[in-house]
């Protein structure tokens, strides 16, 4: 299993730790027999009780944990985390229900707290019950196997098609006071915008009300996990989740202002940074992809057209032959629902104009197919008509993600 890198732009710094970096965090991920042999059992606990916030998948069938969870973190508050792989518990009707509130009681029961202070997640295969046997031995394993150093296990144990883990963690500085913010996630298919088939634990020592880290928790998403696409499914598990227990002892957060700014752009660093290794991972995945629209007349017009650019299963499939096809690229952009002027937009690929205006721009095709071939490629759309730009992420689509979802259960 790899670990996928990440680079730190702006003021924040990487550093080694993930969702135990941050103070008074540990966490741990252990085999309970849920999988052959993988770990499939994870768990986060703050030492004391955080302030909390989620965003949770927009399908209409939604797993048991997450109806859980939505109730369980209405409060605004929790102290841990717990997740399980290999079984998604959906579509299990009121037993699945039971099965995830079990978690929760069953993880506050070993660590004297209340079971509405415990987030619960699963992922995996929909339509099967939980074996709850192999989950009470996983919560009795994750409790006695918490450690301030565990985030990598966590971050292992909450996979299930992914071929690497992914874990950040970054430092900087709020109000004065040195502050951490760690994440680990998992995703590689059935993902797309509006929260992907992901899983997404972030945990920080920031001191911040419940109403501003929300607030903060929602423009991360909308700029991190809600712009990046694998193959168009949105799944039943989706969950972005953040705990701040205010360890750092900064002035709590409780408006909006500098404090708050600098907090949501390294909120924002680390979501950006696991969604991007999500695309990365995705299943059969060989590119990494950014469409950047620019010139749009507002951000929501230049995030719906990336989003449409970088969902098309024929640009998808164009960049895994590295075939110069820009006009899938343009009629992409054209049933985006946005109003803009084709015959006023320049399609890049990499440094190569291969449209200009929307005409062919009379391009070198070997240059272009060579920037196709490349591991990460930008495809750039300038639209002519504003100021505005967004950016979304994908990859292509290989012979590989058949393979791997034709025999998924099995």
């Amino acid at each position: 299993m790899t670990e996928l890198k990440y680079e730190v732009q702006g003021s924040w710094q990487s550093a080694p730790g993930g969702v135990t970096l941050p103070r008074g965090f540990q966490a741990s991920g252990v085999h309970c027999g849920i999988k052959k042999s993988r770990p499939d059992f994870a768990l986060i606990v703050s030492e004391k009780q955080a302030q909390a916030a989620g965003v949770f998948t927009s399908n209409l069938v939604k797993a048991a944990p997450v109806l859980v969870t939505m109730e369980h973190l209405e409060s605004g508050f929790a102290r841990a985390i717990v997740a399980n792989s290999g079984n998604a518990n959906a579509c299990t009707g009121e037993k699945g229900l039971k099965d995830a509130e079990m978690m929760a009681e069953g993880v506050a029961s070993l660590l004297a707290i209340c079971p509405q202070e415990v987030a619960v997640a699963s992922t995996g295969v929909i339509g099967k019950a939980l074996p709850m046997d192999k989950v009470s031995e996983g919560i009795r394993l994750a409790v006695s196997n918490l450690s301030p150093k565990g985030s990598g296990d966590a971050a292992q144990a909450i996979l299930t098609t992914d071929r690497s883990t992914k874990e950040v963690g970054l430092t900087g500085s709020i109000g004065g006071r040195n502050v951490s913010i760690g994440g680990i996630a998992k995703g590689s298919g059935m993902i797309h915008p509006n929260m992907a088939t992901m899983l997404a634990f972030i945990t920080t020592d920031v001191a911040i009300a419940p109403i501003m880290l929300r607030k903060a928790l929602v423009q991360s998403v909308n700029e991190s996990f809600n712009m990046i696409t694998v193959d168009g499914d949105t799944s039943t598990n989706d969950m972005a989740i953040v705990m701040a227990n205010g360890l750092a002892a900064n002035a709590l957060i409780d408006e909006e202002g500098p404090d708050f700014d600098e907090f949501c752009r390294g909120l924002r660093e680390v979501a950006s940074s696991l969604a991007k290794m999500i695309v990365k991972d995705g299943e059969g995945a060989t590119k990494f992809v950014e469409v950047r629209v620019q010139g749009a007349s507002s951000v929501e017009d230049a995030r719906c057209i990336a989003r449409t650019v970088a969902s098309s299963n024929l640009v998808k499939t164009a960049i895994f032959g590295a075939d110069p096809n820009w006009g899938r690229i343009l009629a992409a952009a054209g049933r985006a629902g946005v109003n803009f002027h084709p015959d006023l937009t320049d399609v890049y690929i990499g440094d190569v104009l291969v449209a200009c205006s929307g005409k062919s721009g009379g391009f070198d095709e070997d240059c272009a197919r060579k920037a196709l071939a490349e591991k990460n490629i930008e495809i750039t759309l300038n639209l002519n008509i504003g100021n505005e730009a967004a950016s979304a992420w994908t990859c292509d689509l290989t012979y590989d993600y058949v393979k791997i979802n034709a025999s998924y259960t099995s």
